[in-house]
């Protein structure tokens, strides 16, 4: 696969993902408690699993590390609103 760093991403998707915290301010959009403000990572909304898209920009949300590892135990079908969460 072209962009292949071995770890799972690909270049496509480390453009997406600027484009994404970039597009929220670097700022969490779930703030779940225990939030640490500062997203480094990029949420699906809907989950690949459930047939949620990968580079749909409405399907992805800016999320500190805290958060997003906690969502994927209780994850919402929320599309995008660009609103803190």
């Amino acid at each position: 696969m072209a962009g292949w760093d071995g770890k799972g991403s690909t270049t496509q998707w480390r453009k997406t993902r600027a484009l994404i915290l970039q597009r929220d301010d670097y700022l969490c959009q779930l703030t779940l408690p225990g939030c640490t403000t500062t997203a480094t990572q990029v949420d699906h909304i809907i989950r690949l699993a459930d047939g949620g898209m990968k580079y749909e920009p409405t399907n992805l949300r800016a999320a500190c590390k805290h958060c997003n590892l906690a969502r994927e135990h209780n994850p919402p079908l929320t599309p995008y609103t660009n609103q803190r969460w």
